[in-house]
């Protein structure tokens, strides 16, 4: 018990830019998965999911900004195991209920977004999905704008950035695998590719998300995002 209690005063200092790697990784495995292993709440988690081993953790940074992170050791996008399971993006979407909760007020399809950076552009060495309001310049520069199912050069910079983009159907990220879809395409290691899913409406009104993918230097998906959620 001293145990754990010394970790937590260490670890509730935690944030996406803390200066330790480890530190998501002994929040969530520290702490987090043993509680929920013992059946009792997984503070400071807000939520861990032993069944889809995922944790939901509110990050110190914003004022809404959920991250999604495995249960079990998963360095990053480079890492082999997202080939295998999207998992995260699926609880990162559901998870917009709170972030919704945090603003107190219900957020439009495509103002929600979830990103995860490349390796050059995190802090953290384990696995976390960024979940929160995009950026309303960004949200402004995709708003209308054709995007069809195959990977193609987005038409415009988004954060200073030429994206990659293609469109996903379907009203939740059940199934689906952004990872896969993105090193299908690739065809090499996804260690410095930053990827984003961000909710969206096709020209014909299908419920989707946009994926945005791009490798420049220190890749950061996240740049995407509003952690302050100002427009909304």
């Amino acid at each position: 018990m001293r145990k754990f209690a010394a970790l937590l005063l260490v670890l509730l200092a935690f944030g996406a830019r803390a200066e330790d790697p480890d530190i998501l990784w002994k929040l969530v495995g520290g702490k987090c998965v043993p509680e929920a292993q013992q059946g009792v709440p997984p503070e400071p988690c807000a939520k861990v999911d032993l069944a889809r081993g995922q944790a939901v953790l509110k990050d110190r940074t914003g004022v809404a900004q959920y991250l999604i992170i495995p249960t079990t050791r998963v360095t990053g996008i480079e890492d082999p195991a997202v080939l295998a399971d999207g998992g995260g993006f699926a609880v990162g979407w559901e998870t917009r209920a709170a972030v919704e909760a945090k603003l107190g007020r219900p957020l439009p399809r495509d103002a929600v977004s979830l990103a995860v950076n490349s390796i050059n552009g995190r802090s953290q060495n384990q696995l976390h999905i960024h979940v929160d309001c995009l950026d309303a310049e960004v949200r402004a520069a995709m708003r209308g704008v054709a995007v069809g199912e195959a990977w193609a050069p987005f038409p415009a910079p988004l954060a200073g950035h030429r994206y990659l983009a293609r469109f996903v159907p379907g009203e939740t990220l059940d199934g689906i695998n952004p990872f896969r879809l993105l090193a299908d395409n690739v065809g090499g290691p996804l260690g410095a590719w930053t990827l984003a899913a961000v909710g969206a409406t096709s020209t014909a009104g299908t419920p989707g998300f946009i994926l945005l993918a791009q490798n420049d230097a220190f890749a950061s998906a996240e740049q995407l995002q509003d952690h302050a959620c100002h427009a909304y």
